[in-house]
């Protein structure tokens, strides 16, 4: 059996639906049958659609004490429906308003709803007394009544749609049976339940969502519907991506049957509901297809139930907003899916920030389980009202939740996941409780997926923005080995989350780590310095900012004032010169600067590389004396690189190689001027030291390469440059 649904919050009053379905009592639903009964019977003389005239005059043209009775109860059911309405009926629940008996024993009553359902096909009107009979049973036995009915007439044939209307005439009724076709329909694709007869035969799941559809074709919602509506809605969604996906040939077997003895409409402004054809159409809702009956498919049909209930909650602007961004038609697909449901949870959440709570609280039970059991959709809906829940009840259920499938294998559920774990970091009491989750979105950092690198970026500055919290020792080396590569990201927005995340870690950094971390920061001054020089203003700031930072935190008030100087270039030169032994570590790490996409990143980056260094910056290099003439030691390369490099021509063959593919732009830009110099001055030094025979043939190795030729490997056997850097 389902749960009751947790009672809505008192301000449930602002959703649209409410103020209006109070205004009917059962007298007045009733009298509204009794007059769709004559357009029915003035379109077709059949007997048994003389019904709601019968049930109608019933409850019009009541005098007696009992009558008097049972009309009290039910309209006192409209304002107060969450109260037993069962005491003020009668002593005896099995008795009928004759005083005869109506079933004998619960045993009887699977029994009694299939005659009674056989007296309702036939051709000969029913009795008055008969609708009465439904009502009461119903009420004394809610559960035995609607799964009967629900197996002798899966596919809600015109004598079950009578019999099932006339349950929803009544508030205290409908609010008994409501949760045995909750329980129903989120069981795919049948569901057993069990009868006081002890019948325990499965029951489709769609069965019970064409009961829905029925009661929805009435001119009112009953008030138990706005009471469960989020359940119903729960249901109705599941059931649209479960249909989508599987659909077995018992299921399709049985809808196919459906479709036959039922004109199930294609589009929902094709159905018949009277309330529904009364109302315009809102303006930017399209008319429905043109199709012939019983061509609806089982997802599309419950699409169309759930538009039936929203048109009932009068969720106009929903409806106009799903259909105008294809929500409805998304909601089809199992791919998308999901993408349909947050946009449906977005706009739900514009008209009625209770009823998404209501939804998001049944989620997280759902989410609970271990099993998968519609976690993507149930995920995307979550992740958008989020902001709308208390974390003090909830808060660490989500959290358990979110942080299970962060190891999940679809990318989409990850994306889901950091959306949520993006909201979760913002509440300081829940951004204490993430911490543990440290090492999961480091990994994350070297992601391929750009979103996911984004929010995990995002979460880690949250956390950090809370003074509370600090970077431990194992993890400040870890993350700042992960953001470095960040920095030269394609994504302008995971460059300054990059940024700035290295400048909030190595102020949150604890005492312990900072030693550990004076390394990976040391590594970074060069990229930094190299993007202060970023096209990007907010990029060169915050990562002229970030580098304040790291020579503070190195303590390296050299460094500090070289940044203030008006000469820029003299920190770069510096950092390359200062430590002799990571000399071919830092130019590796500035060598791709000099093929930036930016020209002041590759200005900066040729400045400090390949032109002569400040006085003073480099100590004297041993002297290359002896060698052999001709011989390139590293000197003959202009600038800091060439006397670091001394000895080592593999690296000065890689810095030349980049230098020459520069060169090959005939653009008239400045770093090609800057390069093309450096290359000439190069040549004419080799020429000088190598007491060559052929003059020229130094200047042909740095020639200006066509844009079509392809550069060589570095120091490749039986090429003219090998060896010589």
């Amino acid at each position: 059996m389902a749960e009751r649904p947790p009672s809505l919050p008192k301000n449930v009053e602002k959703f649209p639906c409410a103020a209006s379905a109070q205004q009917h009592n059962e007298k007045e639903q009733l009298q509204l049958l009794q007059k769709d009964a004559r357009k029915d019977r003035a379109k077709q003389q059949d007997p048994a659609r003389s019904c709601w005239h019968s049930i109608g005059q019933i409850f019009t043209n009541m005098t007696g004490t009992w009558y008097r009775e049972m009309i009290t109860t039910l309209t006192k059911g409209v304002a107060e429906p969450e109260s037993t309405h069962t005491e003020s009926i009668a002593p005896a629940p099995s008795l009928d308003l004759f005083g005869d008996r109506v079933v004998s024993s619960p045993s009887q009553v699977a029994g009694f709803v299939r005659n009674m359902h056989q007296r309702f096909m036939s051709e000969e009107a029913p009795e008055d007394r008969l609708f009465m009979d439904l009502l009461r049973l119903t009420d004394a036995h809610p559960n035995d009544v609607a799964v009967t009915l629900l197996r002798c007439a899966p596919s809600c044939d015109r004598g079950a749609a009578i019999m099932w209307k006339t349950i929803a005439s009544s508030a205290a009724t409908v609010n008994k049976v409501l949760p045995t076709l909750l329980c129903v329909m989120e069981d795919w694709p049948l569901r057993k339940m069990y009868t006081s007869d002890g019948d325990n035969k499965d029951i489709f799941a769609l069965a019970a969502t064409r009961v829905v559809w029925e009661i929805l074709r009435l001119p009112w919602c009953p008030e138990p519907f706005i009471e469960y509506s989020p359940h119903l809605v729960m249901a109705l969604l599941f059931q649209v991506f479960i249909s989508t996906e599987q659909m077995t040939e018992d299921i399709n077997t049985f809808w196919r049957r459906c479709q036959e003895e039922q004109d199930l409409p294609t589009s929902i402004n094709r159905c018949s509901t009277p309330g529904l054809l009364s109302r315009p159409r809102p303006p930017g809702l399209r008319p429905g297809l043109a199709a012939s009956p019983g061509l609806c498919s089982a997802h599309r049909f419950a699409v169309n139930t759930l538009k039936a209930l929203f048109y009932h909650l009068q969720c106009m602007d929903l409806l106009v907003a799903m259909e105008r961004k294809c929500g409805w038609d998304t909601l089809l697909y199992a791919d998308s899916h999901h993408y349909a449901v947050g946009l449906l949870a977005r706009e739900m959440h514009r008209i009625s920030t209770p009823f998404c709570c209501c939804i998001a609280l049944r989620l997280v039970r759902l989410l609970s389980r271990e099993e998968p059991h519609w976690d993507l959709p149930a995920m995307a809906f979550l992740v958008e009202v989020l902001e709308c829940l208390d974390f003090n009840e909830c808060g660490d259920s989500i959290l358990e939740i979110m942080t299970r499938h962060l190891q999940s294998e679809s990318m989409e559920m990850r994306r889901l996941v950091l959306r949520g774990l993006v909201v979760l970091s913002r509440d300081p009491s829940m951004a204490r409780k993430m911490c543990n989750l440290s090492e999961n979105l480091v990994e994350l950092l070297t992601n391929e997926d750009v979103d996911v690198v984004r929010m995990t970026l995002s979460v880690f500055l949250n956390l950090l923005l809370n003074k509370d919290i600090l970077v431990s020792s194992p993890t400040a080396p870890k993350l700042a080995e992960a953001l470095r590569p960040l920095f030269d990201n394609d994504n302008t927005e995971v460059q300054l989350l990059s940024i700035h995340l290295y400048k909030e870690m190595m102020e949150s950094v604890v005492e312990k780590g900072k030693k550990h971390l004076k390394r990976p920061v040391t590594q970074s001054l060069l990229p930094l310095f190299f993007h202060c020089h970023d096209e990007n203003r907010p990029v060169a700031e915050a990562s002229r900012q970030t580098l304040l930072s790291a020579v503070k935190f190195l303590k390296r008030r050299d460094l500090k004032q070289l940044l203030k100087m008006e000469d820029p270039w003299s920190f770069g030169e510096h950092v390359l010169a200062e430590d002799r032994s990571r000399a071919p570590e830092n130019l590796r790490v500035a060598l791709p600067y000099l093929e930036s996409p930016q020209e002041p990143v590759r200005e900066a980056a040729i400045r400090c590389i390949g032109e002569p260094p400040a006085r003073g910056l480099v100590p004297p290099c041993p002297s290359a004396a002896g060698s052999r003439p001709g011989a390139v030691t590293g000197s003959v390369f202009p600038g800091i690189a060439g006397m670091l490099m001394r000895g080592q021509p593999q690296e000065l063959h890689l810095i030349c190689e980049a230098l020459q593919a520069l060169s090959t732009d005939d653009s008239p830009s400045n770093t090609n001027v800057i390069v093309q110099v450096m290359l000439d001055e190069r040549a004419a030094v080799l020429n000088s030291s190598s007491g060559s025979k052929q003059p020229g043939q130094h200047q042909s190795l740095c020639r200006r390469r066509s844009p079509g030729e392809h550069r060589r490997p570095a120091g490749a056997v039986g090429t003219a440059d090998a060896g010589h850097f």
